[in-house]
């Protein structure tokens, strides 16, 4: 399964639900959504099934940017810590 975006909105917060696959071409896209969302951007990941390093990455300076995390998967919180240790 390829990425799907859900995005939702209220007046506190706008909400990016993923779900599938994240790979490095879908970063692009995801980008553009989070464009201009705001202060308070909130990215739920607990339909996401597979990233690659390069999304770990993205996530790693999303996080760092002040984006929250939703229902993290244990395997990409860690894979995120391990590439903050590493940080490029």
């Amino acid at each position: 399964m390829s990425l799907k975006i859900e995005k939702s909105c209220d007046s506190r917060r706008t909400s990016l639900r993923l779900i599938g696959r994240i790979r490095s071409e879908d970063l692009e896209e995801l980008k553009s959504q989070l464009e201009g969302k705001g202060p308070k951007v909130v990215l739920d990941l607990d339909e996401v099934t597979i990233v690659d390093t390069d999304v770990v990455r993205f996530l790693r300076d999303c996080e760092t940017e002040g984006i929250e995390f939703l229902h993290c998967p244990p395997y990409i919180r860690e894979w995120i810590l391990g590439e903050q240790d590493g940080r490029e």
